[in-house]
């Protein structure tokens, strides 16, 4: 059974930076395109980042990019996401997920996920 566990959320202040980790386990990594979502209170989720287990390409939604990397370890079954010049409208719970489709085939919008953790609060204070 795959399972994903987020780690490295917490608070920080606006223009600060955070890193997130989400471990897989039950399958190796290297198989999956992977990514990150977020929900904030009262809203939709927001797709924000995929990262292709074929070439290593890196995806963004406009809100994150040039802010946020993905990156990922097979090594160590690890996904991580480095959050850069935080802003409170970032504030949200963070989710590593599997797409049910490869990154390059949906734009953000139309996202669907087959596995996701139990996410990672990350709240930006301004």
């Amino acid at each position: 059974q795959l399972q994903l566990v987020e780690s490295g959320g917490g608070l920080v202040q606006s223009g600060g930076s955070l890193r997130l980790s989400c471990k897989m386990s039950g399958s190796p990594l290297n198989l999956y395109d992977i990514g990150w979502f977020r929900q904030a209170p009262g809203k939709e989720r927001e797709a924000i980042s995929c990262i292709s287990h074929r070439d290593g390409s890196t995806y963004y939604a406009d809100s994150v990019k040039d802010r946020f990397a993905i990156s990922r370890d097979n090594a160590e079954n690890t996904l991580y996401l480095q959050m850069n010049s935080l802003k409170p409208g970032d504030t949200a719970v963070y989710y590593c997920a599997v797409p049910s489709h490869w990154c390059s085939d949906r734009k953000f919008e139309q996202y669907d996920y087959d596995y996701w953790g139990q996410g990672a609060q990350v709240t930006v204070s301004s």
